[in-house]
């Protein structure tokens, strides 16, 4: 027999998602942890196995779309970063999923439920609503609630990896590929500091000191970003990226 959800969790359910169920028992049936369920088949595991994936595929068409100068890899780091268990159970919790659920009090803890609990509901409400109103109903539900997400994602995801940014800005500015020419080098052989500068073509840009080679071409690279007015930095200390429009 269908699950039957409460009239007011329903009603709530579609203020926060924005869209109301035609299959109230997917509903239903998202909101049932296993140990509530009269069989794991009857709990919301299959809907969370579902949820999951669509939610990749959400984040991954929308960061393939917004981000066409971004290699696999940038994707990739971007996308595990907003696709977490950590990020499902937070958004679970704003949205109040908790209040929601059919659980046995046995599960919750001195903390509250754990995450991966949390994380699984949130999921497995994406999945029902793929089910019920499709991928659109899914993607809007999702995206408003990880827009801030995916932009703090992509603003961090290159603080670390200056080089691969200014190589894929210098292409698209017709500039050539980078080239780090070590300046100078200062120190004792077991702590030498080097100052490195990036060449491309006929133009060198300033140098940059650093501790290893390897941190000192990021600084070089850095420097050469803001030298061409890519990169610059904010008033929270990190660093904005404008990327070059042609």
């Amino acid at each position: 027999m269908a699950l039957t959800p409460d009239p007011a969790i329903l009603d709530e359910m579609a203020a926060i998602t924005g869209h109301r169920f035609r299959d109230p028992s997917l509903a239903a049936i998202a909101l049932v942890h296993s140990s509530a369920a009269d069989g794991r088949l009857n709990s919301n595991e299959r809907l969370e196995f579902l949820g999951d994936s669509v939610l990749g595929f959400i984040v991954c068409t929308h960061l393939f779309t917004e981000r066409p100068d971004f290699l696999e890899g940038e994707l990739t780091k971007v996308k595990s970063n907003i696709v977490s268990g950590r990020v499902c159970a937070e958004l679970a919790a704003e949205c109040g999923m908790e209040s929601w659920m059919r659980i046995d009090k046995g599960v919750r803890g001195p903390q509250g439920l754990p995450e991966s609990l949390l994380a699984g509901v949130f999921e497995a409400v994406v999945g029902a609503l793929y089910l019920d109103g499709g991928l659109e109903a899914a993607r809007a539900f999702v995206l408003p609630r990880l827009s801030l997400r995916i932009d703090s994602a992509l603003r961090l995801g290159h603080q670390q990896n200056f080089k691969q940014v200014l190589q894929q800005c210098l292409a698209q500015l017709d500039m050539g590929a980078p080239q780090y020419t070590v300046l100078d080098e200062q120190g004792p052989d077991h702590a030498k500091c080097f100052e490195i500068c990036v060449v491309a073509g006929t133009r060198r840009f300033d140098g940059a000191w650093g501790p290893s080679k390897k941190q000192s071409e990021q600084l070089a690279a850095l420097a050469a970003l803001k030298e061409l007015g890519i990169a610059s930095d904010t008033p929270e200390g990190e660093i904005h990226i404008t990327w070059p429009t042609r």
